[in-house]
């Protein structure tokens, strides 16, 4: 520490209040007419202050009496510790207020927006209600940073008593103020309109284009924070032509090269909110031309600010992929990233990649498929076994890497591999199966329980092509009972496939199973599933066939991207830290007002994904209810059966009976393993704990 931090370093020590205090009432003597002793001595309380000693609290009259002397550090320092310690004795912080009322006064405008500053910030009923009136009048200040002090102050008097604001002309004259020749004090009272937005239900925020034109004129003559204000509240204003909203987006384009990453951010907020109201394809283009550079800039800073980039360019990947669809390479993890950082990359490479640069993406990502860090190498293996289903024609390539993976007889990699594995070929059933016996070779590295799963559902799925299949899944049965519920129900499940594929080979091994599963369990999924599939292999088991071993429901890597409702909100709120999360703004901020596009002539609505998505749940609901029509009478027979069936006691379902009896032995089949009892989801996790949009 060097310079004025390293001298004010020696004040952080625990001080003694009769020591202090005698220092604050000095004099100093004629020679000190710069009130050095005072000014040290109150260093010293603030130091402490700062520190939670709150013996401090104890010079609260002395410090009152020292906020007299016409001293702007030393009346800073004592407007600190009134606005610290006021809650804690507000009778006495009552004896300052005709100072600061005195201050409101003062020829120096730094003390006058000082002193309304202290005001709006002490949480006493009677300093509130004391800012109010001197508020009017220094909102019309002739020096323009009072009146930037004194729009932050409505915002303020706000959170404390809104209806002391609302029933007063506060808000009026701050608006009045959006006409002020000072950018800054335009931009202040619009943060400060924007805040009380955010928090009132009863106040509605609009903006037209003429004055959205005109705030956008000043945005040069701002500061960089002023900008942000101006941006952010230039999401307000409802575009009411196509011309209009394209206008402006050219407009506020060159805020995109700014240094300040805020300013960046923000306006690419805006620029993807006007977007929604412009139809011309050939402008949209050529504003996401621009939104690339900016967001690839942003890389170079700090991991800090790539996070919040690279999470940000997930959602407006989504939205308009077209932006980063070229940009790929910029996305490749360096050695030096941190692991939060690695893995949104990773995320952003597997939306990315397509047929053209699937080579390129396979080879990157079996290079951190052999890094230290184990999590980042789990997702890369998983990233891989997702990129074989999402592209297709890359399907065979993606494997063989996955195969090389699993030659390093790495355990945890053999792992990741066996999962993602079971999901290809649930992708391409039939097509891939001759690798089946790489992963037998490496049973032994299996000791995680999604592995475990993954790895007795392939043998039972394929009990018929796996030549030793029943003594494999005997292994895995040997340890049924130290097993996790979910090795149990894939054990449950692939002992019953086996049975319907190779009945002699599973004639004992099944009701074994079954009674483990019914009679020495707590858990009851693993209790429901094994009386179901009792049932349904005791009791007229003619159409089980048809039902678990037919086409299953279409696995898709494309099944976690968010919601469109969720997605359009999301891209309102760019930029902030709400997008970290990747959920609904309110679901982590539950005061925040929650953002919703507005109607206009000039909102292109068959262009939002909640408009398309609204369109195919209609087209799926009518297709639903012509096949309901269709096949009315198969229905019929299923109620009547599963009426009869209801309808008998459990012994005479044959749960007293072996399920694997002669009579039965030649149509036992069983229901397909899901997630949930007899249910086949087409992904699982689909957000996990870090937030995840894919959940590799």
């Amino acid at each position: 520490m060097s310079g004025a931090g390293g001298q004010d370093a020696k004040f952080f020590a625990r001080g003694k209040v009769a020591e202090l205090k005698l220092e604050l009432n000095s004099t100093g003597g004629k020679k000190d007419k710069n009130f050095l002793t005072k000014k040290i001595a109150l260093k010293k309380i603030v130091a402490n202050m700062t520190m939670s000693n709150n013996d401090m609290v104890a010079l609260f009259p002395d410090i009152v009496n020292c906020m007299g002397i016409q001293n702007l550090e030393i009346k800073k320092m004592c407007f600190l510790y009134l606005v610290n310690y006021a809650r804690m004795k507000p009778d006495i912080a009552l004896k300052a207020l005709p100072i600061l009322s005195d201050d409101l006064n003062d020829v120096n405008p730094l003390i006058r927006a000082l002193a309304l500053r202290t005001l709006s910030y002490v949480h006493v009923r009677q300093f509130v209600e004391a800012t109010v009136e001197p508020l009017k009048l220094l909102l019309q200040d002739p020096d323009p940073y009072v009146r930037k002090t004194a729009a932050f102050t409505v915002a303020k008097v706000y959170d404390h008593d809104r209806l002391l604001v609302e029933r007063s002309d506060l808000i009026d004259r701050l608006n009045n103020m959006l006409r002020d020749e000072n950018p800054t004090v335009v931009s202040s009272a619009l943060a400060s309109l924007m805040d009380i937005w955010e928090r009132s239900e009863s106040i509605k925020l609009t903006i037209d284009y003429a004055n959205a034109s005109k705030i956008v004129q000043i945005l040069p003559d701002c500061s960089e924070w002023g900008q942000t204000y101006i941006l952010e509240a230039l999401t307000s204003y409802v575009p009411q032509d196509t011309h209009e909203a394209a206008l402006l987006a050219d407009r506020i384009a060159p805020r995109l090269s700014h240094t300040n990453s805020a300013v960046v951010l923000t306006c690419i907020r805006v620029i993807l909110y006007l977007m929604n109201y412009i139809d011309s394809d050939k402008v949209i283009a050529n504003l996401c031309t621009k939104l690339s550079p900016p967001l690839v800039t942003l890389l170079s800073k700090g991991p800090e600010i790539q996070y919040l980039a690279l999470r940000n360019a997930l959602l407006i990947l989504q939205r308009r992929p077209e932006v980063l669809r070229n940009d790929i390479r910029v996305f490749f993890c360096k050695y030096n990233d941190p692991i939060y950082v690695k893995v949104t990359k990773l995320e952003l490479i597997f939306m990315l990649a397509n047929e053209k640069n699937i080579k390129e993406v396979l080879t990157e990502l079996r290079e951190y498929a052999t890094e230290i860090d184990v999590h980042f190498v789990r997702k890369s293996v998983r990233a891989i076994g997702k990129l074989a289903i999402k592209i297709e024609p890359a399907a065979k390539l993606c494997i063989s890497t996955l195969l090389e993976l699993v030659s390093t007889k790495v355990s945890y990699i053999v792992q990741e591999a066996t999962v993602v594995i079971k999901n290809i070929f649930r992708k391409y059933p039939n097509q891939y199966e001759s690798i089946i016996s790489t992963l037998c070779e490496n049973l032994d590295s299996l000791d995680e329980p999604e592995a475990k799963a993954a790895m007795i559902w392939v043998i039972g799925q394929y009990a018929d092509r796996i030549d030793n299949s029943e003594v494999l899944l005997e292994d895995f049965l040997d340890s049924w009972h130290d097993e996790t519920h979910e090795v149990q129900l894939a054990l449950l499940t692939a002992t019953v496939k086996l049975f319907i594929q190779r009945p002699t080979k599973a004639q004992e091994t099944v009701p074994k199973v079954l009674k483990w599963a019914t009679e020495d369990t707590d858990n009851p999924d693993l209790r429901d599933r094994g009386y179901m599939y009792w049932r349904l292999l005791s009791s007229n088991p003619a159409a089980a066939k048809g039902i678990v071993m037919g086409e299953k429901p279409p696995i898709t890597a494309e099944s976690e991207k968010l919601d469109p409702v969720t997605l359009e909100e999301m891209c309102l709120v760019v930029g902030t830290l709400a997008t970290v999360y990747l959920k609904p703004v309110q679901t982590v901020f539950r005061s925040t007002r929650p953002r919703r596009l507005q109607d206009s002539p000039a909102l292109q609505r068959q262009k939002l994904p909640s408009w398309q998505a609204q369109q195919e749940a209609q087209m799926v609901v009518a297709d639903a209810q012509a096949a309901g029509q269709g096949n009315a009478h198969v229905l019929d027979e299923a109620d009547a059966y599963f009426a009869s069936v209801g309808g008998q006691g459990i012994a005479n379902d044959g749960f007293a009976s072996s399920p694997t009896g002669a009579t039965h032995a030649e149509q036992m089949y069983v229901v397909n393993q899901g997630q949930g009892l007899g249910t086949v989801r087409p992904m699982t996790h689909v957000q996990n704990g870090e937030g995840d949009l894919l959940s590799f």
